[in-house]
């Protein structure tokens, strides 16, 4: 089935109610109440594309499984997300990840407004997320991720230039999974990436 002029994934009824933790009828009633979009199959059963209930799930503050995510992509793939102002260092942060991570999509944001609307729109797995960011600073942006399960519950790897050794300490209470302080070691940088996407399947 095509969708767009690209495949997707489809699910019957009874796998999102299986991925929503719900009994079959409820996903049947969320359909029949048009809260989730759904077509009906020559014979009658109902049929959910990946994309609209990721919408669902967003729509309800729902986790959204990472899985699900990366079915919604057009490549398939997961996403990493940059975000930082240093337009250089951005920049050569995507060639690094481009190079040597394959497997993933590479979106760049340079302040905290851009990063805002890119989330909902890319829900990356992977983010790199500058402290010192202009609008809003990373440490809320770190927060407002932490606290919205519609996002999807992302990686998130702040990287800070500042000369302040509280500002890992308060970045990992804040929901940050690792801290790497700038000029960034892009070894140490990739390693991270691997071991924190290793303990998530896709």
């Amino acid at each position: 089935m095509a969708k767009n002029g690209k495949k997707v994934r489809i699910f019957s009824a009874l796998e999102v109610a299986n991925i929503c933790g719900v009994v079959n009828q409820t996903a049947i009633n969320w359909i029949k109440s048009n809260h989730l979009k759904a077509f009906t199959t020559p014979g009658g059963q109902y049929r959910i594309y990946a994309e609209d209930l990721v919408q669902f799930l967003g729509s309800r503050n729902m986790r959204i499984p990472e899985e699900l995510i990366a079915l919604t992509r057009e490549s398939g793939k997961p996403a990493i997300l940059i975000v930082d102002d240093d337009e250089e260092l951005n920049n050569m942060l995507k060639e690094v990840f481009e190079r040597r991570l394959e497997g993933y999509d590479i979106y760049q944001a340079f302040d905290g407004f851009e990063a805002g609307r890119a989330l909902t729109e890319i829900l990356p797995r992977v983010i790199i997320l500058d402290i010192d960011l202009p609008g809003v600073n990373g440490h809320k942006l770190c927060g407002k991720i932490k606290d919205d399960p519609s996002i999807g519950n992302p990686i998130i790897i702040a990287v800070s230039g500042l000369d302040d050794p509280l500002e890992e300490e308060r970045i990992l209470t804040e929901g940050a999974n690792a801290f790497i302080p700038k000029p960034i070691d892009f070894d140490k940088l990739i390693r991270t990436v691997h071991d924190f996407t290793g303990l998530r399947r896709i």
